[in-house]
């Protein structure tokens, strides 16, 4: 089975939505306050054209399954990255998700070898993210594929702020597991 990433489009907006809404309900059913501030409406969709526009959001698609996940890089997040982190030196991921149906076949640690790769050919050293505090399950999932723990950040007005990174050289899959689309070529 093989997967591609290709940039996500302002017609993929209701399918983002869709991945985002399942998650968000998979996560309430295993007792997870992970985003359980539902992101629904004409917010959330001015929030995904934004980073559509932007080119900050992809896709990944299966030959035979079709779309099956997306993630977005964006910039730092002021709230816990602070200046001795040196925040130029990482590309930073949002909202990794990979729909229910396609869970277990590995395609997060596909989609983070692929933003490693991204983040040494932009001459970064890091690829860095954010979780929910109470997320343990995710924060154990993230360690299991090669980033580590920074810190954990409280901001009162934040839920998430478990920090963690992976060194950019950090590949774990097979180089040719998770291939750009021509899109991405031109």
């Amino acid at each position: 089975m093989g997967y591609t990433i290709q940039p996500a489009g302002a017609n993929d907006v209701s399918l983002l939505m869709a991945l985002r809404t399942e998650a968000e309900d998979w996560l309430r059913l295993q007792g997870s306050d992970q985003w359980s501030d539902r992101e629904t409406g004409a917010r959330a969709i001015a929030k995904w054209h934004t980073a559509i526009n932007e080119g900050r959001t992809w896709l990944i698609l299966n030959d035979a399954l079709g779309p099956v996940g997306t993630v977005s890089r964006g910039p730092v997040d002021q709230d816990f990255w602070r200046d001795d982190d040196r925040p130029e030196s990482a590309l930073y991921l949002y909202k990794l998700i990979v729909s229910r149906g396609a869970a277990g076949c590995g395609i997060g640690g596909l989609v983070i070898d692929w933003a490693c790769r991204l983040a040494t050919l932009e001459g970064r050293d890091w690829v860095r993210l954010d979780c929910w505090r109470t997320a343990t399950g995710l924060q154990r999932y993230y360690e299991s594929v090669g980033f580590d723990h920074v810190r954990t950040e409280d901001p009162a007005h934040r839920r998430s702020g478990w920090l963690g990174q992976r060194p950019a050289s950090l590949i774990l899959n097979d180089r040719d597991a998770l291939q750009p689309s021509t899109a991405l070529l031109r």
